[in-house]
């Protein structure tokens, strides 16, 4: 165990001096901060071991610095001194979650032996927590692991392993239907925060006025129909993991909004005047390119430096050839389990037709083609060809981009065909449309709008 890191926060430099004299003595590293304000915004910095704080300071006092520090880290003990004891004030200090309540003056060893157990118990709890974390990670029967052997795929999960324990926001890109909400499970399950909830939103789902309400709450009164106050997302997943899906969608004035929680750490629920904490993990995923979004002024780029802590780029499918029998086995696998059917296996010429199909609706688009082909094949125990859809089968489809367009088009003109082409393949089923492209119905229906498409 390193040394443990103790901060000390009083308004008095000369017990600031006597105590940090004291406890770097007994091998503790030692900060310190002047007045209850400089303690709590020490905090963020020093991420100490523990929190060793008088109670009666001008400002900001002990036991406000205590519910700032519980907001930010439940699980830091903070030990809290005070000359002027009373029942009140430690009966609060010790609902509010203080490690210790000690009374000056104290003997320097009473103090030593307090602030050792308390970073006992810091540490105990941190190994407790990797335990739990890598039992997690192990467990290789979690069916929210995503599955791929390719090195493509296998590059993007190791890095997903690696920043899983960390609290940094992550941005997940990649096209539609590559697992990007499969992906951003799986690292919460092996985080620090696996115990939490895990609590996800598609930001292109949902019309503005509803989606603001959703992600961060409404107060009775706010609008017509707000009949009683309503729980933000960003709330409701303290302590877990909140998953925005589809971010590129988000309107620029809700990116505002967006920004203000990610930098403040707090919400301000719509008609409310008082703002939240929160203490949630941001994850992010959108299929459009930001960076392109930012040069056509359609996504802010203070929003996108926030989110782009660390980026996984999730390869599609037509990159991931080795992985479709896998994908085959697990999706299929589930479907006769689920409904009580004997396995299911492919024929050979389905599977090769399966393997050289580019995939343009990637992961998504191949299990629903298994679904529709697991239904059509009744009671029999082979995927036969004939099972799939036709746009697998057929290598005669319209090309996704025509003749007629620039040799370079705009990543519109590609998506505006990609659409289209779907929509054909899709015998103009706007519902199965949405589900191969990966993204929502309305999504489809303001595209359409958007490129003049409605007919």
């Amino acid at each position: 165990m390193s040394e443990p890191k103790i901060l000390i926060v009083d308004d008095e430099t000369a017990i600031l001096d006597t105590l940090r004299i004291l406890l770097k003595r007994e091998g503790f590293q030692v900060e310190t901060a002047v007045g209850g304000q400089a303690g709590i915004d020490r905090i963020a910095d020093v991420r100490p071991d523990v929190v060793l704080s008088d109670v009666r300071m001008p400002g900001k006092g002990g036991l406000e610095l205590l519910m700032a520090a519980k907001e930010m880290d439940p699980s830091l003990p903070v030990i809290l001194m005070t000359a002027q004891a009373s029942l009140q004030t430690a009966m609060r200090a010790v609902n509010e979650g203080a490690f210790y309540y000690i009374q000056k003056p104290f003997a320097n060893d009473e103090l030593i032996a307090i602030v050792r157990r308390a970073a006992e118990s810091r540490q105990l709890k941190r190994e407790n927590q990797a335990l739990k974390t890598e039992i997690r990670r192990r467990d290789r029967s979690d069916t929210s692991r995503p599955i791929g052997r390719s090195k493509s795929f296998l590059d993007v999960l190791k890095t997903a392993d690696t920043v899983a324990p960390s609290d940094s926001t992550v941005l997940i890109t990649g096209e539609s239907g590559t697992g990007k909400e499969v992906l951003a499970k799986h690292i919460h399950t092996i985080s620090q925060r696996g115990d939490g909830p895990f609590v996800s939103i598609n930001c292109g789902a949902l019309p503005e006025n509803l989606l603001e309400s959703e992600l961060f709450g409404h107060v009775r009164g706010s609008f017509t129909g707000a009949v009683r106050d309503k729980q933000g997302m960003f709330v409701a997943a303290k302590g877990g993991s909140f998953f925005l899906d589809e971010v590129g969608e988000m309107s620029p004035a809700l990116q505002v909004k967006l920004l203000r929680a990610l930098q403040e750490r707090e919400v301000i629920p719509v008609g409310a005047t008082e703002s939240i904490p929160i203490d949630v993990r941001i994850m992010a995923a959108t299929n459009r390119d930001l960076d392109e979004e930012i040069r056509r002024g359609s996504f802010r780029s203070d929003l996108f430096y926030r989110l782009n802590v660390i980026t996984l780029q999730l390869p599609p499918l037509r990159e991931r050839q080795d992985d479709i029998p896998l994908l085959i086995d697990y999706f299929l696998g589930r479907f006769t389990n689920s409904r009580g059917r004997p396995p299911l296996r492919v024929a050979a010429d389905a599977l090769a037709s399966m393997q050289t199909y580019d995939w343009p609706g990637n992961v998504r688009e191949l299990e629903n083609a298994l679904e529709r082909a697991a239904v059509l094949t009744g009671g029999g125990e082979e995927i036969a060809l004939s099972t799939l859809p036709p746009r697998i089968t057929q290598r005669t489809a319209q090309p996704l981009v025509s003749a007629s367009l620039p040799p370079n088009p705009t990543l519109e003109i590609v998506e505006r065909a990609y659409i289209h082409w779907v929509l054909f393949s899709e015998s103009g089923n706007k519902t199965r449309a949405a589900e191969v492209l990966g993204i929502d119905p309305s999504t489809l229906y303001r595209k359409l709008q958007r490129y003049g498409m409605e007919g």
